[in-house]
């Protein structure tokens, strides 16, 4: 059975940092591409950065210089290191390994004002 366990969400103030984590099981991991996804209420789920298993990286326009993605094949873990963090990143974080439509199960980040 796949898993994906989001870790590292929470509350903080507009600039603020946090790092999610996501730690995959069930898979070989470093084969796989990864990507980290978020809602925000009454939006649609979008991509907010990618990782492939070579390590190549994308992100959305939103976020580039912001937010770090990043991954540990041993660990079978990918991060999302997320900088400067403003109100509109509010939403529901997911990590995905979306060619095979494995999802986690979602963590919330909030930045207040």
């Amino acid at each position: 059975q796949v898993r994906l366990v989001e870790s590292g969400g929470g509350l903080v103030q507009a600039g603020g940092s946090l790092r999610l984590s996501c730690t995959v099981s069930g898979i070989i991991f470093g084969r796989n591409d990864m990507a980290w996804y978020r809602q925000a209420p009454g939006k649609q789920r979008e991509l907010v950065a990618g990782i492939s298993g070579l390590g190549h990286t994308n992100y959305a326009d939103s976020v580039k210089g912001r937010f770090t993605i990043s991954r540990d094949n041993a660990k079978y873990t990918v991060y999302l290191q997320m900088n400067s963090l403003k109100p509109e990143d509010t939403a529901v974080y997911y990590c995905a390994i979306e060619a095979l439509d494995y999802w986690g199960q979602g963590t919330q980040v909030t930045v207040s004002s």
